[in-house]
């Protein structure tokens, strides 16, 4: 509850697709919003024409969304999800002048520069905040008209930071699930965003569905081994914020990780497509540190690693036959 005793204020840090779709949701049940974007010509179309035309074209927006470009409207709310593209939550945290009690970050990444994880770089900003993390098979265009959709909340705090949250969130089409295991609901939206990729490298080659099945199994299996080093469930990596993520990710355009391998394997070059793209593919800027952390780890990700080979530019065919000539081996190995 607030200090005055009414119900929390919560508010959404972030007016990309997935940050409006989130309070579009938050709102759905009358409640007051508060939508915090940089740009004050986004911050004034929001508010004078209840649309994000650049972001999230499809929705009409709420009556009680009201945006702001001031994060220190937003430090005083009880409750912020945080959905900052995840290269610049950091600098976005530390330029708030004091933060809620309660951060829920909703991006997904590591950051490149660091290796860290998003939970990580939270805490560093915000050390008296409490973290959790809301990650799971997420359209945003679904979300924010109102599709059944379910996802996991991973609380840092605990059964007492989700009983704050839960009756918060949840709404009768978007259903979270509990977990305590934060670096495993982290770990599989960022591994998720570079298998992505791969798949739609797969499907621009025109390779077939077997192959993009064999993919995404593969594809788990590395996101389990690194999962588990770093600290992770395996059965939280089998969840929605894992499997289930990784599924919908894999497997259709509407994934702009997906769309960005889908053009790489047509032979449109990494360079042109990052410098074209209006919306951030997260997982290009993930899978070089993905692939730096496996390789000082000593794990073995052979997909990351060729996802990281093609965005430096390399040639898509060769890259995919040099995956499908690796030695060998029992399916539960390497």
């Amino acid at each position: 509850m607030s200090a005055t005793g009414s119900s929390p204020t919560v508010g959404v840090i972030g007016a990309g697709a997935w940050g409006t779709a989130l309070a579009q949701m938050l709102a759905s049940d009358g409640r007051d919003v508060l939508l915090w974007a940089r740009e004050e010509a986004l911050v004034e179309e929001i508010n004078s024409a209840r649309t994000n035309s650049v972001y999230l074209p499809s929705a009409q927006l709420a009556l009680t969304i009201r945006a702001t470009s001031d994060l220190a409207e937003m430090a005083s709310l009880d409750v912020a999800l945080v959905v900052t593209p995840a290269q610049h939550m950091g600098s976005v945290l530390e330029a708030m002048p004091s933060h809620p009690n309660d951060l829920v970050l909703c991006s997904k990444g590591i950051e490149a520069s660091t290796g860290r994880l998003m939970n990580h770089v939270a805490r560093d900003a915000a050390p008296g905040s409490a973290i959790a993390v809301l990650s799971g098979p997420t359209f945003a265009h679904e979300v924010a008209e109102g599709l059944p959709t379910a996802v996991t909340l991973a609380c840092g705090g605990g059964e007492d930071q989700w009983d704050r949250l839960a009756s918060l969130i949840a709404r009768p089409a978007f259903r979270p699930y509990f977990s305590n295991d934060v670096a495993g609901a982290e770990i599989g939206g960022a591994v998720k965003n570079v298998l992505a990729i791969a798949c739609g490298v797969v499907d621009g080659l025109d390779l077939g569905q077997n192959a993009r099945a064999a993919l995404i199994a593969r594809g788990y299996a590395e996101m389990l081994r690194f999962g588990e080093a770093l600290g992770a469930r395996a059965e939280t990596l089998a969840g929605l914020c894992g499997l289930g993520d990784l599924v919908l990710t894999c497997s259709s355009t509407s994934s702009r990780n997906f769309s960005l391998g889908k053009a790489l394997g047509a032979g449109r070059s990494a360079a042109d497509l990052m410098a074209d793209r209006r919306t951030v593919a997260e997982g290009a800027h993930t899978a070089p540190v993905l692939a730096r952390m496996a390789r000082n780890m000593d794990i073995a990700m052979p997909i990351v690693a060729a996802v990281e080979r093609l965005l430096d530019g390399a040639e898509a065919r060769g890259v995919v036959s040099d995956l499908l000539a690796r030695p060998l081996r029992a399916e539960r190995s390497a």
